[in-house]
């Protein structure tokens, strides 16, 4: 379970998603996020997911590592689908008293194509940006919040921080399963509350790993003179070229061939 999670992974290359600006790559993000959930039609639903797939194959990250971000969300995806299946219409076949109709069959897969396109191009932003030039694009999209006494920079920084640590976490806490496993613990057999138990000698190392991590990463910031934001320069300036207007003219597109649709 834990070899699956790869939220948080960067996969350098390069792509064309590589090479965009990565505040192109947020606000698409959260504008195709945004269409997830306001578009609800069979047609928009197929254009959206034509669209990931694109995505994805441009993206040139290995598909069995994108698709290994949805193995966690298994069971958050069947319960989706199950839970939908019962929606008052037309009746498919009733076991007791629930009716499996064909409307909550239909809301059921609309759900769980929901989640997996959201993980799957979430998935992407992280694989294709490197953790730098996503701090920088938070900054550079938060910056004018910074006249409301927003601080724009701090917040980049600790989201960005939190998010590469992740992969970091995941790596440590298997390495302590496995060294627990070789002292002769077991976290695969018993009860529940067998495997809780055998959960807890994790938790304690586990947090002296990470706070001892976020020690050392304070050290180093401060040694390097790290003072925030304030007068802080770049190495490498963030710049929309022409290859990035292109992509967002791509997908005003496909946003005014969805709202068409829905229509």
């Amino acid at each position: 379970m834990l070899s699956n999670i790869t939220i948080g992974q960067f996969f350098p290359g390069n792509s064309l998603l590589h090479r965009l600006d990565p505040r192109v790559k947020l606000v698409l993000l959260l504008a195709y996020i945004a269409a997830l959930f306001l578009l609800d039609s069979r047609a928009a639903y197929v254009v959206l997911t034509a669209f990931a797939l694109a995505m994805m194959l441009v993206s040139r990250v290995p598909l069995g590592t994108q698709l290994r971000a949805l193995k966690p969300l298994a069971w958050i995806l069947l319960f989706s689908f199950a839970f939908h299946l019962f929606d008052a219409g037309t009746p498919i076949y009733t076991l007791g008293p629930l009716t499996l109709t064909w409307e909550g069959l239909e809301q059921g897969i609309f759900i769980s194509l929901r989640l997996v396109l959201l993980m799957l191009m979430s998935s992407l932003l992280t694989f294709t940006t490197g953790p730098l030039q996503l701090t920088d694009a938070m900054e550079s999209l938060l910056s004018p919040g910074k006249r409301f006494g927003l601080p724009a920079h701090e917040l980049a920084m600790m989201m960005t921080i939190a998010l590469r640590f992740v992969p970091t976490l995941l790596s440590e806490t298997e390495r302590i399963m496995k060294a627990q496993q070789a002292r002769g613990a077991d976290f695969s057999s018993g009860s529940i509350r067998q495997r809780l138990q055998a959960i807890v000698p994790i938790l304690v190392p586990l947090f002296l790993s990470a706070f001892r991590r976020a020690d050392e990463l304070a050290m180093a910031m401060e040694a390097r003179c790290y003072r925030g934001g304030e007068g802080r320069t770049q190495l490498k300036q963030l710049r929309v070229s022409a290859i990035d207007y292109v992509c967002i003219a791509v997908f005003l597109v496909m946003l005014l061939l969805l709202v068409v649709l829905a229509r």
